[in-house]
């Protein structure tokens, strides 16, 4: 370890002295679209094992993936490690797949959009029947507030705050 690391791993780690393990952990990004793109691309060099959920079979047949498996339905073997983001809120399936992952061991399920609009995602899932504190479990809006505009940013920002959360941390600037 290079002088002045012996008790600084995360300095270690940038300087490439240590592996900087991260355990185990699932990305599934929820709908095949141009941030999912980003998000499991990104993922992939973060060290998620990464999934495409895509529960439309022609649109999962179109949706081959250099970083990631592509799947139609949640996978029943999700640990508790799994993050899960869905990528587009005005999918019709949305409540479906919603209702659906809240029965799997996942740590984390977020929803893009715009935090300025009601997230239709409590709507559907309140009609499909799902109790209150299930649907509370889904985060909304997602990610670090850095003004994101493009999809790649809309990924960084949802992936950094992936990161935060899991490490306890609020993310941002705040030490």
């Amino acid at each position: 370890m290079a002088e002045g690391h012996e008790h600084d791993p995360a300095c270690a780690v940038a300087h490439g002295e240590t592996p900087g393990d991260v355990g185990d952990r699932t990305l599934v990004a929820v709908f095949a679209s141009p941030v999912a793109d980003h998000l499991l691309r990104f993922g992939g060099e973060l060290g998620y094992r990464c999934l495409l959920l895509e529960p439309d079979a022609e649109r999962a047949a179109t949706a081959a993936h250099d970083s990631a498996a592509v799947v139609t339905a949640p996978p029943a073997d999700l640990d508790g490690t799994a993050d899960v983001v869905v990528t587009d809120h005005h999918r019709s399936d949305l409540g479906v797949v919603l209702r659906d992952l809240l029965t799997r061991d996942v740590r984390w399920i977020g929803v893009l959009g715009n935090p300025r609009h009601p997230g239709p995602h409590v709507r559907l899932l309140t009609e499909l029947g799902v109790p209150a504190e299930e649907i509370a479990r889904v985060h909304r809006p997602v990610g670090l507030n850095i003004g994101s505009r493009t999809p790649a940013e809309i990924a960084v920002a949802t992936l950094a705050g992936l990161i935060a959360d899991r490490n306890g941390r609020p993310g941002g600037f705040s030490f």
